[in-house]
């Protein structure tokens, strides 16, 4: 089954309403089935994306329970996922350590069964752990998967990939680099037509251009995203620095105030009661 029309990230819990409806849908057909125990696993993914780490951990529990474990629909989707969810909880509640050994499990039984989706995200995780050199290692891999893979859901992984794998770069002074990863990241998501993640890729290839001192290129990007985008903090940040660093500081203050407005935190003491 896909699962991915019930996915909101931005929204977790509009995310666990859907897969509760679902779940309670597939469950009158069979508890221990496939379809079932795939749900609950993203169920738990949902509630780990809110802070419900117990829950979620209680959720991923059931799936491993004897009754399903046992049953026919433990196949080697679900116990990929299974082994993945469990990590991401462990990572997200601040056991990365724990985390591992989980991951590379859904790795295995993904590679074995040929769910090249699973194992991308699988080795995107791994890519997420570690120290800089292990997350450029595994960010490759994850883009060997990804890249050889004809699965569009296996495809769909490489925008992600490249980005995170451009920033790791980036955090390294490897600029050069990771301006090769965002662009081919922004690729990715042109190809895909996500015109929110187009704009944030465009962002960040001009944030990498910055760091390059190829201020002329950054701006222009810039302006052009200020122009046809929603307003954004991030985007008047960008431009104050970079008018600044081309010697018009009269010109970059008003979009550094504007960006401390829109990015500083909202006033507790204003809120409404």
């Amino acid at each position: 089954m896909s699962f991915d029309s019930l996915w909101d990230f931005d929204q977790p819990r509009l995310s666990e309403d859907r897969f509760r409806n679902a779940l309670k849908a597939a469950e009158s057909e069979d508890p221990h089935g496939e379809e079932a125990l795939l749900l609950r696993t993203q169920l738990a993914r949902a509630l780990a994306l809110q802070g419900s780490f117990e829950q979620a951990a209680a959720e991923l529990d059931s799936v491993a329970a004897p009754d399903s474990a046992r049953s026919p629909g433990m196949t080697p989707i679900v116990r990929a996922y299974l082994a993945l969810e469990r990590g991401r909880v462990l990572r997200s509640s601040g056991s990365p350590d724990e985390a591992v050994p989980l991951f590379l499990e859904a790795l295995d039984v993904s590679r074995a069964a040929g769910l090249d989706h699973v194992a991308a995200d699988a080795a995107h995780m791994m890519a997420i752990v570690g120290d800089a050199e292990a997350q450029i290692t595994w960010a490759q891999r994850a883009l060997e998967i990804a890249t050889a893979s004809t699965d569009p859901r296996a495809r769909k992984w490489i925008g992600s990939i490249e980005n995170n794998l451009g920033w790791t770069l980036h955090d390294e002074r490897r600029y050069a680099e990771a301006l090769v990863h965002f662009e081919r990241g922004l690729a990715a998501r042109i190809e895909l037509g996500d015109a929110e993640r187009i704009r944030i890729a465009r962002w960040t290839v001009a944030r990498a251009l910055r760091s390059l001192e190829r201020n002329e290129e950054a701006l222009a990007i810039q302006w052009d995203l200020a122009a046809h985008g929603p307003e954004d903090g991030y985007v008047h940040e960008e431009l104050a620095a970079l008018l600044r660093a081309l010697g018009h500081a009269d010109e970059a203050e008003p979009h550094a105030a504007r960006a401390r407005e829109l990015l500083s935190p909202p006033d507790a003491t204003s809120a409404p009661a």
